[in-house]
């Protein structure tokens, strides 16, 4: 199979010196430059562009027959989107003043340095990855349809922040560019990990590691690999996790759970496209795109000092955010189908109907742990399921475990309150004058019955209270 070449786009090399061509080649392609065209006769410069997809021009300005002065002249009003680097031995202010004003991008001096060199075309690259992305975002918002629907048929939601999600996925899959992707447990990151892969079109495979807890060393072993003999136990040489990720994606899960140390090497792995295996002192080139995923606040981090700066910075090219469920309450009906159907073939057994009163427990409940916990949910369910309707004893035991372990022990109760302080709930901020018991408990039975879609039934174990109880409070008053 044919690696993928880096960048996208083609580089041209025009210059009649041989020697000039060859130099400037060795050192692009030693930094992992590899998709090059090189040209010594500059009347072919304006055919070579018409027939390949060239971003960017490195141009020699003092050549015979078709100068570089007079091409420059004609690149940029044919193809406007096309970069030009300006290459020439002439040290000269006005030289450089009018290149700039005819349209070239920058200005190299002969004989080039490669670090010079190198730093004019990253810079070159990035800027014109950032202007296809913003095209791209462009026309999927012009549009307001995806391009590639079933790039995302992992993925089930009908919501409309997914769906801008969905349409900002695909237009920067197909840049090298970092992804972070942030989002609760259970939110399914690694999902939109898989989709920003499928969507590259790159030709490699699609690499997952956690990344949370691991120490230095084990992060360098899994990611860098080693040779062997480079410690104890190292008996053969072993690839890491870049090298069989190369042409395709590496997933790096959560990343806000990696030491200082780590954070170095992935910001030198992100800078620099190259790594070294543990005990070589061979440079080895990545070719890996880098996503990574934390259900961290990264920003916290990085505002305490906890996460770099610089790894912050260089990261955040492209930020999925990915919203909690309890925010997307519109996919549940999809999501409950979907389960259901999943549990059911995984479990040997038909598939159950659903009351109808479920979704409406369900829409009640925060979901910490989200898709996966409603997964999770839907699994238990039908495991214990044994008649053609679904029970909602598993949903009500996950959802109401703390309101019924206080009704059992009421000693308990404190616990439970406790562990609902705990969980971040607001705490209840009164008016100025104190409403009386009677009007509190009336204000919290309707605000029960309103978050149940009016179901009492719901509506009493989001209470503590069993259905009596609550239809007694239902009642008109006597004694009034």
């Amino acid at each position: 199979m044919e690696d993928l070449k880096y960048p996208s786009f083609k580089i041209l090399l025009v210059d009649d010196e041989i020697y000039a061509l060859q130099s400037c080649e060795i050192a692009l392609r030693s930094e992992g430059m590899d998709n090059i065209i090189t040209c010594q006769d500059s009347r072919e410069v304006m055919t070579v562009l018409s027939e390949h997809d060239v971003g960017l021009v490195l141009l020699d300005l003092t050549m015979p027959n078709v100068s570089g002065e007079e091409l420059l002249s004609m690149i940029p009003p044919k193809y406007p989107d096309i970069l030009v680097v300006v290459v020439t031995a002439v040290n000269e202010l006005e030289t450089a003043v009018n290149c700039m004003r005819s349209g070239a991008f920058d200005y190299l001096l002969k004989p080039l340095k490669k670090n010079a060199l190198v730093a004019v075309v990253k810079r070159a690259i990035n800027i014109l990855e950032l202007k296809k992305e913003n095209q791209l975002l462009k026309s999927h918002v012009l549009s307001g349809k995806l391009e590639n629907p079933d790039m995302f048929a992992g993925i089930i939601t009908a919501n409309k922040n997914m769906l801008s999600i969905f349409h900002y996925i695909e237009s920067i899959a197909p840049t090298s560019q970092p992804v972070l992707i942030t989002g609760e447990t259970g939110a399914g990151k690694e999902l939109v990990a898989r989709a920003v892969h499928n969507l590259s079109k790159r030709e490699g495979q699609f690499v997952a590691v956690n990344a949370g807890g691991l120490d230095d060393e084990v992060f360098s072993d899994t990611l860098f690999g080693h040779v062997k003999g480079s410690f104890t136990g190292a008996l053969e040489s072993r690839k890491g996790l870049i090298e069989t990720a190369f042409g395709g994606t590496l997933f790096l899960d959560e990343i806000g759970d990696l030491n200082n140390a780590s954070q170095v090497k992935l910001l030198r792995l992100l800078q620099e496209n190259e790594y070294f295996q543990i005990g070589s002192d061979t440079t080895r080139r990545s070719r890996a795109r880098i996503i990574v995923a934390t259900n961290m606040d990264v920003e916290s981090l990085k505002n305490s000092d906890r996460f770099r700066k610089d790894l912050y910075y260089r990261l955040r090219s492209h930020h999925v955010n990915l919203p909690p469920l309890r925010e997307r309450l519109d996919d549940l009906p999809a999501l409950l189908d979907y389960f259901l159907e999943k549990a059911a073939e995984k479990l040997g057994k038909k598939k159950p109907t659903a009351p109808s009163e479920l979704l409406t427990l369900l829409s009640t409940y925060d979901f910490q742990g989200n898709i996966r916990e409603l997964e999770a949910m839907v699994f238990d369910a039908v495991s214990n399921h044994k008649s053609k309707k679904l029970s909602m004893d598993v949903f009500s035991a996950w959802i109401f475990k703390d309101n019924q372990s206080g009704q059992k022990n009421n000693g308990a109760q404190n616990g439970a309150n406790e562990a609902d302080e705990s969980d971040g709930n607001a705490p209840i901020i009164f008016p100025a004058k104190l409403p009386t018991l009677k009007e509190t408990a009336l204000m919290l039975v309707n605000e029960a019955l309103a978050r149940a879609g009016g179901n009492q039934n719901i509506a009493a174990k989001q209470l503590g209270i069993s259905r009596q109880a609550l239809n007694k409070r239902l009642q008109p008053d006597k004694s009034e």
